[in-house]
């Protein structure tokens, strides 16, 4: 496998008028910030960052989603990037605070 775990990051970005959208969110700033990270603690080679379209948890936006755990995180700030690197991505203990538990009707 070439990434241990690849994360998506949802930049979606919705008409007005329409549900609300994790790129109006600072979803692309998010991106930058945890391949900046990454990069600076020599990570980005065995973790990979990116943008995605939508993930489908637009009320809990901006969101993203870990693989290959498949945690969807929910909320997510710039300055959560640093928990999640550290505590998932390096100790692979998600970040209970932001975990998405989706119900069934979700």
């Amino acid at each position: 496998m070439k990434f241990e775990k690849h994360i998506f990051i949802c930049t979606n970005e919705r008409a007005p008028g329409e549900r609300k959208s994790c790129g109006k969110a600072h979803g692309l700033e998010l991106v930058q910030c945890f391949k900046k990270q990454l990069k600076d603690l020599g990570l980005n080679k065995t973790i990979r960052a990116q943008q995605a379209g939508c993930l489908d948890a637009c009320e809990h936006g901006p969101a993203m989603v870990v693989y290959p755990e498949g945690v969807f995180y929910g909320g997510v700030q710039v300055t959560d990037v640093d928990q999640i690197i550290n505590d998932h991505l390096i100790h692979n203990k998600p970040v209970e605070r932001l975990v998405i538990n989706f119900s069934e009707s979700d």
